[in-house]
C-alpha cells in the first residue's frame, strides 16, 4: 500500500485523526479538492465569527442606551470583509506546511473511491489499508423555479457590500445569524418560514425574544408560508409563496439547511449506503465496508453536525484504526449554540424534556439579566434554566445572552464529570464575574457530595 490511512478531505472531520495517526508513525495522505480546512475554516464558522465580532461590540453597546450611552457606532462592512479575506488567506498559508512538517502528505484534486483499497485522483491511483471520507455537507437548493437566483451562506459570508434588503428563506440557525448583523447594521430583512416559528430546537421562551427584538429592529417575519418561486424583477429580485404573498429585495438568502456531500465518491460501486442525509456508519464510524470510515458532517446521525464533533469523530476514527478492537464511540454532551445576537445555547436535557417529565428532572429557571444586573453588562433580558435530576446531579442547561457560550463550555463540564458541590467549592473563582456568579449558584442548587 502507498499509505496506511488515506483521508478524503482535509476539514475537522479528517484532520485531527491524521495528525493523531501521523504522531503514531502511520503513513497518511490527505486528499483535497478545494482549500486546506475544509468549509468551516474558509466558508463558515471562521468566516463567520471573524464578521460577528464588531457587531457583538455593537449589541453590547446598545444595552446601554437607557443609562445614558449614545455611540454613534458604523460598521464599516468592505472593511470588515478585506480583514477576513485576508485572514482567512494567511491559513491556506500555513496549513500546507503544517501538515507536511507533521508528516501528512497532501494530494489535491478530487478523491474518488475505486475499490475497497484504491482512491483515484484523476489519473493517479493511491492505495490505502483504511480510508475515511470526511467531505462534509453543502448549503441546500430549494427545488424551485428560480432558485439559480438564490444564494446561501458562503456566498452571504463573502458580500463585498451587505444587502440593502435581504429576503430569507428558512429561519433556521444561519438564516437569523446572518439576520442579527444586517439588522444591527441597519438593513431590512424580511423571513419566509414553513414553520409557525424559527429555531424549532431551542426553547421556545428565549426564541420568541429573539423574534421580538429582530422586529423591533425591522424584519418582517412570514411564518406558515411555502415559498414557490424566486423571479428577476426591476431592481432585485421577486420571492413569491405558495399562498401568493410577493416580496422584492435585492439579495434572497437560501437557509433551508444543508445536504451531505456524498456524490461522485464511488459509494454506489462499494455498497455503502448514502443518501442527502449522509452516509450510513456503525458505533465504530465504519461503512458497511469495514476499512472504510466516514466523519463530520458527511455522516447520516442524530448527534449535532457541528465543528466541535466533527473534531471528536476524527480523533475517535484514529484512535480506532490504532486499536480495532477498542470501545464504540461514546459521544460526550454537546453544548450547541445559536450565534443571534445576543446568543441561544443549550447542552444536555432540554427544557422542554424537563417540562415533560417533571417525575424525573426538576427545572430551575433564573431571570439572570434582572438578577444580576451587577455584573451582567446590563444585559437584562438574560436568562438561565439549569435542569437536574433527582439527585441533583447538573443534567442540561439552557440559556439567552451574550455570554452563552462561555456559560455552555463551563456547565458541560459539570455535567459530564458529574461534579458536585463539594468539588465546585474546591475550586476558587475570579471576582466579579459572570463565570463566578454562575459557580455560586449552580453550587447552591447541586448535589452535595
Amino acid at each position: 500500500m502507498n499509505y496506511d490511512v488515506i483521508f478524503i478531505g482535509s476539514g475537522h472531520a479528517n484532520n485531527h485523526g491524521a495528525r493523531l495517526l501521523a504522531a503514531a508513525g502511520k503513513k497518511v495522505a490527505m486528499i483535497e479538492a478545494d482549500k486546506l480546512g475544509g468549509v468551516c475554516t474558509n466558508y463558515g464558522c471562521d468566516a463567520k465569527i471573524l464578521l460577528d465580532g464588531p457587531f457583538e461590540y455593537l449589541d453590547g453597546l446598545n444595552n446601554y442606551q437607557d443609562l445614558g450611552l449614545r455611540a454613534d457606532v458604523q460598521i464599516d462592512w468592505t472593511k470588515l470583509m478585506n480583514h477576513k479575506r485576508k485572514t482567512l488567506a494567511g491559513f491556506q498559508t500555513v496549513m500546507e506546511p503544517m501538515f507536511q512538517n507533521l508528516g501528512i502528505d497532501i494530494i489535491k484534486g478530487r478523491g474518488i473511491i475505486v475499490d475497497v483499497h484504491t482512491v483515484a485522483v484523476g489519473d493517479q491511483h493511491y492505495t490505502a489499508d483504511y480510508i475515511v471520507i470526511g467531505t462534509g455537507a453543502r448549503n441546500a437548493k430549494l427545488n424551485i423555479p428560480g432558485q439559480e437566483f438564490t444564494q446561501g451562506s458562503t456566498e452571504f459570508l463573502d458580500l463585498d457590500a451587505l444587502p440593502e434588503h435581504m429576503i430569507v428563506i428558512g429561519a433556521g440557525i444561519i438564516g437569523m445569524e446572518f439576520a442579527s448583523m444586517a439588522l444591527l447594521a441597519g438593513k431590512k430583512v424580511t423571513f419566509f418560514e414553513y414553520a409557525d416559528r424559527p429555531l424549532l430546537a431551542y426553547p421556545e421562551k428565549y426564541v420568541k425574544k429573539i423574534v421580538a427584538k429582530f422586529e423591533a429592529q425591522g424584519a418582517v417575519f412570514h411564518f406558515g408560508q411555502a415559498v414557490a418561486k424566486v423571479e428577476k424583477a426591476d431592481k432585485g429580485f421577486r420571492v413569491a409563496t405558495q399562498a401568493g404573498l410577493e416580496v422584492t429585495g435585492d439579495f434572497v438568502l437560501d437557509a433551508t439547511g444543508r445536504v451531505a456531500n456524498v456524490e461522485n465518491l464511488g459509494l454506489e460501486n462499494l455498497g455503502i449506503e448514502a443518501s442527502p442525509r449522509g452516509i450510513k456508519v456503525d458505533e465504530h464510524m465504519r461503512t458497511a465496508v469495514p476499512n472504510i470510515y466516514a466523519s463530520g458532517d458527511v455522516v447520516d446521525k442524530t448527534i449535532p453536525k457541528l465543528t466541535p464533533t466533527a473534531e471528536f469523530e476524527s480523533n475517535y476514527i484514529g484512535r480506532d484504526i490504532l486499536n480495532p478492537e477498542g470501545p464504540a464511540i461514546a459521544y460526550p454532551v454537546i453544548p450547541n449554540l445559536v450565534f443571534t445576537l445576543p446568543r441561544i445555547g443549550q447542552v444536555g436535557v432540554t427544557i422542554d424534556e424537563a417540562k415533560t417529565h417533571p417525575e424525573q428532572y426538576k427545572l430551575v429557571e433564573i431571570p439572570w439579566g434582572e438578577q444580576h444586573d451587577w455584573v451582567n453588562n446590563h444585559e437584562r433580558d438574560a436568562e438561565l434554566a439549569l435542569i437536574f435530576d433527582k439527585e441533583d446531579y447538573l443534567v442540561g442547561a439552557a440559556a439567552i445572552s451574550s455570554q452563552v457560550g462561555t456559560w455552555l463550555d463551563w456547565l458541560t463540564q459539570i455535567i459530564e464529570k458529574k461534579m458536585t458541590a463539594q468539588e465546585l467549592n474546591s475550586m476558587v473563582m475570579a471576582f466579579p464575574t459572570q463565570t463566578y456568579v454562575l459557580w455560586s449558584t449552580v453550587t447552591s442548587l447541586l448535589k452535595a457530595q
